[in-house]
């Protein structure tokens, strides 16, 4: 839910898909600064966004607004010359290369070598002196420059929200060459304008390539946040991710810490304590996140509340559950429940009837809750039979992974306990062999689908907030007493970055 981009301009705007304070910059005394969610990304996270620094300056030279450069000199034997250029534009610009450091004075220095430029244009001048009338001539022209650039993007607090202020940019000039309609040999027409533009031509350069880069640095965070917060809400539910404290900037990473706290429906869990050290996470990865307990199990109550938690199997999902081995006691059961119905005319209910209890532990996520099962036979043209209904307290431990772009839930340990059970088959409930068949089912059967519908959903719910875009390697998904780890390396599909540049710029 956090931080993925590839250009270094917004190196901390990318961080910003979680560094955003809904609340005031004021983060006021503890308990608010609890921690329920942090983020880090590392030097080499850093080290590859920068390798898209290019997409981004370019977009900002040729966004940039060049105004019109007008003055008058008076020069000795001329008279007084006046000139204007007008039509500045900017063609065939290259980088030769760009350099990040992260700073622990909460700055991200980029430095940003030769950059290569032509200016194109048209310079009109006229002149008058004893010796001459007066007269304009316009011809066109071109200026290579050679130029540095230094960037240090600071992180600020404005208007309630932390953002990137890119205004500490110094352009420094190598090369800065006037040719007059395309002749590259010196004269004196030529150096004459070379002498006295080249001084305002830098400062103008200089203000607005500066102002633009700051504006794409500005844009590309108000895109990222309201990406950022929309990936972090489903309708009624929405994770707080506003800080918890200020950022920090070290030389190996930067590190950001967020509240983390459910709302659902106007009500918002409490996070009163904080097990995160930073000695928790290591700077072998590019990309950190850590999440506490209280976060997920958090999130777990308000999807119950949202009605979330219920599962409908039916035709093949339904066949494949109940015939999972093929026994005479399997056989004997599912007829006695199903009275020779066709799975078709069939629906299994599976639901939560208390909000579910998350314990993270090294073996995986431990999760625990009363669970009803009912199963319902669809005559035609008749009112639903309930053949099955059983509530039963489960535990079960789920170990995480994220591979091919999918969320997979892997039961590793289960247990059952039945509290209530009623089968029209079995009024009496004294028929061993049901309860037996269906313990057995749903430690077998039953738990692995409903985990693995649970992971497709949340799959789903990824993908549709765009995750599957972006190139995610080797993710790792560690769960330790009382927190869960997610670290990775990832890459950024270029192309969306080309095409929030065009439709934004």
């Amino acid at each position: 839910m956090c931080w993925a981009g590839r250009m270094m301009l917004g190196t901390f705007s990318i961080l910003l898909v979680l560094v955003q304070a809904a609340a005031a910059c004021d983060f006021g005394p503890f308990p608010y600064r609890a921690t329920g969610i942090v983020c880090r990304m590392t030097k080499p996270a850093a080290l590859l966004l920068n390798q898209e620094t290019a997409q981004v300056i370019q977009a900002a030279f040729r966004n940039a607004k060049f105004p019109n450069i007008t003055g008058e000199r008076s020069m000795r034997l001329l008279g007084r010359v006046a000139y204007g250029l007008t039509n500045i534009q900017v063609n065939d610009l290259s980088i030769e290369r760009s350099e990040v450091e992260l700073k622990e004075d909460n700055a991200i220095h980029i430095a940003i070598k030769n950059v290569t430029a032509l200016f194109k244009g048209t310079l009109t001048y006229g002149y008058t002196g004893a010796w001459f009338l007066q007269l304009f001539h316009s011809v066109d022209f071109e200026i290579e420059s050679s130029i540095d650039l230094q960037l240090s993007i600071k992180l600020t607090c404005q208007k309630d929200q932390v953002v990137p202020d890119a205004s500490d940019c110094y352009l420094t000039f190598h090369k800065l060459t006037l040719h007059l309609q395309g002749d590259k040999q010196p004269g004196w027409l030529k150096q004459l304008f070379t002498d006295f533009i080249s001084f305002t031509l830098k400062l103008v350069l200089k203000r607005e390539v500066c102002k633009e880069i700051n504006a794409v640095a500005q844009t590309l965070t108000n895109f990222i946040l309201d990406l950022a917060a929309n990936f972090v809400r489903a309708e009624d539910i929405i994770v707080d991710i506003s800080l918890a404290s200020d950022p920090v900037i070290k030389a190996s990473y930067i590190e950001s810490h967020h509240k983390g706290l459910i709302l659902y429906r106007n009500n918002s869990s409490v996070l009163s304590d904080s097990v995160f050290s930073p000695s928790l996470l290591t700077e072998s990865r590019m990309l950190y996140f850590w999440f506490s307990e209280h976060s997920l199990s958090s999130l777990a109550s308000a999807a119950f509340l949202d009605g979330r938690l219920v599962l409908n199997l039916r035709g093949e999902q339904l066949k494949e559950l109940f015939e999972m081995e093929d026994t005479e006691v399997q056989r004997k059961a599912v007829q006695m429940i199903f009275q020779d119905t066709c799975y078709n005319d069939s629906v299994a209910k599976v639901w939560s009837l208390t909000q579910p209890q998350i314990s993270l532990q090294p073996e995986g996520t431990v999760v625990r809750s009363l669970v009803a099962v009912e199963v319902s036979i669809l005559p035609a043209g008749e009112e639903p039979l309930v053949a099955l209904y059983m509530e039963k307290e489960i535990m079960v431990t789920i170990q995480a992974t994220y591979a091919e772009k999918k969320l997979l839930l892997q039961p590793v340990d289960s247990s059952i306990e039945i509290k209530v059970f009623k089968c029209t088959a079995d009024p009496s409930g004294k028929d061993p062999s049901i309860q037996s068949f269906l313990q057995n089912m749903i430690l077998v059967a039953g738990i692995p689908e409903v985990t693995s519908s649970i992971g497709s959903a949340l799959t789903s719910l990824m993908n549709s907030k765009r995750l599957d875009l972006f190139d995610i390697i080797n993710p790792e998904i560690i769960t330790r007493k009382g927190y869960v780890i997610v670290q990775l390396d990832f890459g950024f599909p270029s192309h969306l970055l080309l095409n929030f540049l065009e439709e934004s710029l």
